[in-house]
């Protein structure tokens, strides 16, 4: 990859992160809570799990596997199992709320799901130009 690449990828990163956090931020407020209360471990957690889901972004635009949807999923499923691995792991560090890999894989899922949407629509772009 060239240095290009590993800034719009950092960007991509940095964009994503900032906009999680913020909802969040926004949620919390408007549920009461003014201060998270997982505090900064929450946060690590969040950049962590956001890393390897632009990673398995990363996969699912540049794997050379055809049909799509195969490629979108062996994307998915190393990349879903790595974020329930690290869910596990933050669990022997705290205890984990009742709902933590459910909560996981809809957050994870939902935003796989709609940069997949996203890659396919650009793909498709890409073939009606030529």
């Amino acid at each position: 990859m060239n240095k290009k690449k590993w800034i719009q990828i950092a960007a991509v990163y940095a964009v994503i992160y900032t906009v999680i956090t913020l909802l969040n931020s926004i949620l919390y407020l408007a549920n009461g809570i003014y201060e998270d209360p997982s505090g900064n471990w929450h946060e690590l957690d969040r950049a962590i799990i956001l890393l390897i889901g632009v990673t398995a972004y990363e996969l699912c635009t540049n794997l050379p596997v055809k049909p799509l949807p195969l490629r979108y999923l062996i994307a998915y499923v190393p990349s879903q199992l790595l974020v329930f691995l690290y869910v596990w792991f933050s669990g022997l560090q705290e205890e984990l709320a009742q709902t933590a890999y459910r909560d996981i894989w809809i957050n994870f899922t939902g935003l796989f799901i709609l940069l997949c949407v996203v890659n396919t629509i650009i793909c498709m772009r890409k073939r009606k130009k030529r």
